[in-house]
């Protein structure tokens, strides 16, 4: 009971002694732990991440059980790993130095757009989308997140324009100079278009996808982005996240998942307003066409 209470006391002792600069510096630290751990977990690099944890726990456990020949070599893998991996993985390192560079103040503090503005860019979208599926129209749209895309705009083209349904489908028209590549929209705003993207490496994709599919899904791979496809030859719509690809989408799953993506804090998802106020203007055009 005495051990107990000791125990108790000790624990209070400690908190007494607690600064604010020790709370600030507590918080700081989190917070950029958990950033680090968000970047890592959204890229190529999770799997060299888990793979230096596995290593650091054996060797942890070795150590605690007294394994000393095991514990030995581990401590010389790690010596020497440190240096391998930067010299294997220098690109996915570069990679992740230049998000971090990348990143501007709201995105480092987290800081989204406001809902208003992402309900009117998802509605736009899925209005878009739902018209080049009917019509077998190929697209390739990029949202971008917290990691900066601006590598991609090099062989592209700057539009800057606000996000809407007839830019979109104007962009992705047949006969349209920038419809083969991909859109990428920032915020609000069409950023650019005609973008070249990295295609997917991975071996396992099935063999009916396209350039088009490989280059959303390669894309989702090396950056947190969310890339919005439409097939040219059937018509179906796909998501590509975090290098995985949910095919054969109706419009209105696309929009929700869309909303789970892009604003997955927002209390009450809007009904497609903006999709709605799209296909009232299309309306009104046809009516006004007769």
């Amino acid at each position: 009971m005495d051990t107990v209470l000791n125990y108790f006391k000790n624990i209070a002792h400690l908190l007494s002694t607690i600064q604010i600069s020790d709370v600030v510096d507590i918080l700081v630290v989190t917070f950029i732990v958990y950033r680090l751990m968000m970047m890592i977990r959204s890229t190529s690099t999770s799997k060299i991440a888990r793979a230096i944890f596995v290593v650091l726990a054996v060797a942890w456990l070795t150590d605690l059980v007294n394994m000393h020949v095991v514990n030995f070599f581990l401590d010389k893998v790690l010596e020497i790993g440190i240096l391998a991996l930067v010299i294997l993985f220098q690109p996915e390192l570069r990679r992740v130095m230049e998000r971090v560079g990348g990143q501007n103040l709201r995105d480092l503090l987290g800081v989204n757009n406001s809902e208003g503005e992402v309900d009117y860019v998802i509605g736009q979208t899925v209005a878009a989308c739902e018209v080049m599926s009917r019509e077998r129209i190929g697209a390739l749209i990029v949202f971008e997140r917290s990691n900066r895309m601006d590598e991609f705009f090099k062989n592209g083209t700057m539009i800057d324009g606000h996000v809407s349904e007839q830019l979109i489908r104007n962009i992705f028209f047949p006969k349209a100079a920038l419809h083969d590549g991909a859109m990428v929209i920032r915020g609000d705003r069409v950023a650019a278009a005609g973008c070249v993207l990295p295609l997917s490496s991975n071996v396992h994709l099935s063999s009916d996808l396209g350039t088009r599919h490989r280059a959303g899904i390669g894309v989702s791979e090396v950056t947190d982005a969310v890339v919005v496809i439409v097939s040219e030859e059937t018509g179906t719509i796909s998501v590509a996240v975090g290098g995985m690809l949910k095919r054969h989408l109706a419009p209105q799953t696309l929009e929700k998942l869309l909303q789970n993506e892009l604003a997955p804090n927002s209390g009450v998802q809007r009904k497609g307003l903006g999709r709605l106020l799209s296909r009232l203007s299309r309306k009104e055009s046809k009516n006004a066409k007769k």
